[in-house]
């Protein structure tokens, strides 16, 4: 047989092209593995675009954190684990340290999360349900304002959401000596009824005992009932079950498809009520956030309506409930307490107006304040402790007024002095009287002079010198002449008046200098400088009665008579 030496040669080629494309492939293969194998050769903890943990060339690499000559599986830091967030309640699977740690998380070395803190259960939030973790659901039931109810026992998502349907609430109709009896409530205690009393019973969800089609003997009434744990003021039907929330214009015989199926809350008669109905004898949808709760009371069907929680005061305003008030028995500040006052703090429970004193003798005052939230202003009161006592240590202005420190109040042109008066001047000058206002307790006890309050006429003065005195006087026990002394004593006060002496005979002596300390309005300032130290001085005592043995005004040794004081602290009390 002849061969034929051109088909051969063109086998031959066609090989030789088959080899070639194969070695091409080949190399298309490997090159790159090659170059991955040889760029990929560092564990870069951060990268410079922020990815965490990659094995990349360590150019890539941040410098300011951790690089590694291997895999980062094979690292400590960007070893995968479970991470933890306590505060929600979640779980990330194969995250490493350093990323757990930026995220405010606590690392466990596990990469499936087989902790305990990352157990799932069945988390219940009303008619729904959540298969998370507890940490989770009582994140999620403080979000909604429910109670925390987790069943760990509960093994998937599936079996959770069925257990849901559990809490759905409609009528539970039995068979019970031969009637056909009713009860209204949850699908699981339909359920239990079942189980436990052997009793066939169906549940018919979303509907009420009273509803024509399930032909109970349970019917509409025209009674009423409050439940445990609600708010609202119910109607009840013949065999004792909540009906609908009670709506006067909803009787059966008005609106028979009241009777039939569970209403919302939403959608029943009074929704958008600011006071939550209270006081309403026609609309049951009470709300203890808006000030009402069901109560015993007259309506226009059944006995129970919507109470008013909010206080009617005596002072004659009107408070929500949970609010709380200042009262005091006549003015106060500015050194105006009455003696023998005190300060109470009021505050608004479920309708009644409760009374707590703050501690006697004014060592505790009430202040209260206004706090802004979504249902308009809310007003708050507490008695704390009168920080009366370094007030008249301060000679600045700012620091007696510094409120963050002490309650006080600055009077200018008044101060302090050590000494009872000004030596006498130039010879024609003479002081020929001295003024004395000696302040003691309303009891009758007269001090001596420890310290001065001294009138400053200079007008240049006024603003820079002054007294700082209690905002509030505290009380003193003015039987006890030993409690009153050390305060009331320093309300005394001596002003020294100069004359210029008569030039012919029988001519009065002139007053040249503090004329003003021979007038009453200088002892009424002195007073009121007295009266704002303590109980002290003249003024007016709770009974409103004025007393003005705790004060003497003498010129010359002679004592006057306070004809015009009473009017000054009438003015000062707001009586």
């Amino acid at each position: 047989m002849k061969t034929n030496k051109k088909t051969i040669n063109l086998k031959a080629e066609i090989m030789i092209k088959i080899l070639l494309i194969l070695t091409l492939i080949f190399l298309l293969v490997m090159i790159p593995m090659v170059f991955a194998q040889t760029g990929n050769n560092v564990c870069c903890e951060v990268t410079k675009t922020g990815a965490w943990c990659q094995n990349t060339l360590e150019a890539n690499c941040n410098p300011s954190y951790r690089v590694t000559q291997t895999s980062c599986q094979a690292t400590s830091f960007c070893k995968p684990g479970c991470c933890v967030d306590t505060d929600e309640g979640s779980c990330s699977e194969r995250t490493p340290e350093r990323v757990c740690s930026q995220n405010e998380g606590t690392w466990y070395d596990d990469s499936e999360c087989n902790v305990p803190q990352c157990d799932l259960g069945c988390c219940l939030l009303g008619d729904q349900a959540s298969f998370v973790t507890l940490t989770r659901c009582k994140k999620l039931s403080g979000f909604y304002g429910l109670e925390t109810n987790f069943d760990s026992n509960i093994p998937d998502e599936t079996s959770c959401i069925l257990t849901a349907h559990l809490q759905d609430k409609g009528a539970c109709v039995f068979d019970s000596e031969g009637q056909k009896n009713c009860r209204l409530t949850t699908r699981k205690v339909c359920m239990d009824i079942v189980s436990t009393e052997g009793i066939a019973a169906e549940f018919h969800n979303g509907f009420l005992c009273s509803a024509d089609e399930l032909a109970t003997i349970c019917g509409p009434t025209t009674e009423t009932m409050c439940i445990e744990g609600k708010d609202e003021v119910y109607f009840k039907d013949s065999c004792g079950n909540s009906a609908n929330i009670y709506d006067a214009d909803k009787t059966y015989n008005k609106n028979p498809d009241y009777w039939r199926k569970i209403v919302d809350k939403g959608n029943s008669c009074g929704v958008d009520s600011e006071d939550g109905n209270g006081g309403s004898a026609k609309c049951g949808n009470c709300d203890y956030f808006k000030g009402s709760i069901c109560r015993q009371g007259s309506a226009t069907y059944g006995d129970y309506q919507c109470k008013d929680l909010n206080c009617y005061a005596a002072d004659g305003n009107y408070y929500k409930n949970g609010e709380s008030w200042c009262v005091y028995q006549g003015n106060v500040g500015l050194g105006r307490d009455l003696v023998g006052s005190r300060h109470f703090r009021h505050i608004c429970i479920n309708g009644e107006e409760i009374e707590e004193p703050c501690a006697d003798y004014r060592k505790e005052i009430c202040r209260e304040e206004i706090i802004q939230t979504n249902d308009g202003d809310f007003k708050e009161a507490a008695c704390r402790i009168n920080r009366w006592k370094d007030c008249i240590d301060q000679t600045e202005k700012d620091d007696c007024l510094n409120g963050d420190k002490r309650d006080c109040y600055w009077v200018g042109g008044v101060y302090f002095v050590d000494s009872l008066g000004e030596a006498v001047g130039e010879s024609e000058l003479t002081a020929t009287s001295s003024q004395v206002f000696s302040g003691g307790n309303t009891g009758g006890f007269s001090g001596g002079v420890t310290g001065n309050a001294i009138a400053e006429i200079n007008e240049d003065t006024v603003g820079r010198k002054g007294l700082c005195l209690p905002e509030v006087p505290p009380g003193l026990k003015f039987w006890n002449s030993d409690d009153a002394a050390s305060v009331c004593s320093l309300g005394s006060a001596t002003c020294s008046v100069k004359y210029e002496k008569g030039v012919l005979t029988g001519l009065k002596d002139k007053p040249v200098e503090n004329e003003y300390c021979l007038t009453e309005a200088w002892a009424a300032k002195m007073n009121n400088i007295c009266t704002s130290l303590g109980d002290c001085g003249a003024y007016l005592n709770i009974g409103k009665k004025f007393t003005d043995k705790g004060a003497q005004w003498r010129i010359a040794g002679e004592k006057q008579v306070l004809s015009g004081l009473l009017d000054d602290v009438r003015r000062k009390a707001g009586v």
